[in-house]
């Protein structure tokens, strides 16, 4: 293991059991990820992203084999400390948003700094510096029911990188936006990119979302089936 690697999976199963019947929704999936990298995971529905994605991100556990994050082994992290890890290490860049509708857009910004302990003044302070960078300044005091679908993404990004985190998690994080701030979106993520050389795994049907990174990998029932590098 190396300090340049940020994302390492071995051989890793995922199984739902519903009653009797038993899913396997990952079946042995190897993924090496390099610091500064993005990586864009592609496929059919239901073939396993999001759940590889939730896996990586230890919001869920694997049925077997392993996931290092920074060289870390999750399945020997107890669930404070994954949660810990998550908090400082990580940003989670969802299709749906997950803002809280009755805080504003700069509230919804500094929740991840006031859940570490970052005194309020300071959260706020770099919560309206990042909300200046996205280009969100003049929204920053309304709710998000009152922004549009790439205003609320933007904030969505801003909440993402607040920690500055090493690694960006997205799902389908243009999903429902018009291909134009779609590919405004993914302007912002590769200029922040860039900027703070934080690692990006990304889950997308776009392809021409897939084309922003570095390496598609293709899925198809719980497994890669083949890659494709981006130059």
């Amino acid at each position: 293991m190396t300090n340049n690697i940020m994302v390492e999976a071995t051989d890793v199963h995922k199984t739902y059991k519903t009653g009797t019947v038993e899913v396997n929704a990952l079946r042995g999936v190897d993924l090496t990820v390099r610091r500064g990298e993005m990586i864009a995971i592609m496929g059919p529905s239901g073939c396993g992203k999001t759940t590889l994605l939730n896996l990586l991100s230890g919001l869920d556990d694997v049925t077997s084999g392993t996931v290092k994050i920074e060289g870390t082994d999750l399945s020997q992290m107890t669930d404070n400390k994954k949660t810990e890890h998550r908090a400082q290490r990580m940003g989670f860049i969802f299709q749906f948003y997950n803002l809280l509708p009755v805080l504003t857009a700069v509230e919804n910004v500094e929740m991840p700094l006031l859940v570490s302990g970052i005194p309020a003044k300071e959260a706020r302070k770099r919560a309206i510096e990042i909300m200046k960078i996205v280009g969100l300044e003049k929204v920053m005091d309304s709710k998000p029911g009152a922004l549009s679908g790439g205003e609320r993404q933007r904030t969505t990004i801003a909440r993402a990188l607040i920690n500055e985190p090493a690694i960006v998690w997205g799902d389908e994080l243009t999903g429902d936006l018009d291909d134009e701030t779609a590919n405004g979106i993914m302007d912002l993520v590769e200029k922040l990119r860039r900027e703070t050389n934080a690692t990006f795994v990304i889950v997308t049907h776009n392809p021409e979302i897939g084309k922003r990174a570095d390496k598609i990998l293709f899925m198809r029932s719980g497994k890669f089936v083949r890659e494709e590098k981006n130059v």
